[in-house]
């Protein structure tokens, strides 16, 4: 498994293009339904989007990266993103969780 974890705030007037640009996404994504994809999107009460993918092990590519929506999605990414902070995708190492899916 390879995480990856993305924060970034849109401007407040462009949160909710952001969401619905995002929700284009998983629809691409439930509708096409990649193998060795898991991916989850929060919005936090203070405006921040976080963004946790998990691509299998032995994945040649990121099922994320062959999507139209997404694709469509981050254009102008830094545009949408308060204070011209882009997102900084990060690698993350799992230190422990219950119940959760990912």
């Amino acid at each position: 498994m390879s995480y990856t974890v993305v924060r970034y705030r849109p401007g407040p007037d462009r949160a909710d293009e952001n969401q619905d640009l995002v929700e284009k996404v998983f629809a691409e994504l439930a509708e096409t339904r990649p193998d060795g994809l898991r991916y989850v999107t929060f919005r936090l009460d203070d405006g921040t989007f976080v963004h946790i993918a998990d691509v299998a092990a032995g994945a040649e590519a990121n099922p994320l990266l062959e999507s139209q929506a997404f694709a469509r999605f981050q254009e102008g990414i830094g545009e949408r993103c308060a204070e011209g902070e882009p997102p900084n995708p990060q690698p993350a190492t799992v230190v422990g969780r219950y119940g959760f899916g990912l």
